[in-house]
């Protein structure tokens, strides 16, 4: 039997550390405001090694365009490296940074 295809309904999670010089330069709230405006669930952090983190849940979409803005950041930022881990949907609703 042939294993059913995600379907576009269904919402899927990304966990997505961002490397690069992403703290300092709005990162943060740049994410926030895309993330809000795309309808995605989630969070966004600082680490401690100077990398952020964001995890995005939501339309499959959605959670692409992330990325990809991830893979640019805000103007200001210069990412080097987005290393995106496929997670399972937790159900979380609103996006937070943290």
């Amino acid at each position: 039997r042939a294993v059913p295809a995600v379907s576009a309904a269904e919402p899927i999670r990304r966990r997505a550390p961002t490397k690069g010089r992403v703290q300092g330069v709005g990162f943060r709230w740049s994410c926030l405001r895309m993330a809000e405006a795309g309808g995605l669930a989630g969070w966004c952090k600082n680490l401690p090694d100077g990398r952020v983190e964001a995890c995005f849940e939501g339309d499959q979409a959605a959670v692409e365009e992330a990325l990809a803005w991830c893979r640019e950041g805000p103007s200001s930022a210069i990412v080097t490296s987005v290393d995106v881990t496929p997670e399972t949907p937790q159900g979380e609703r609103g996006f937070r940074l943290g």
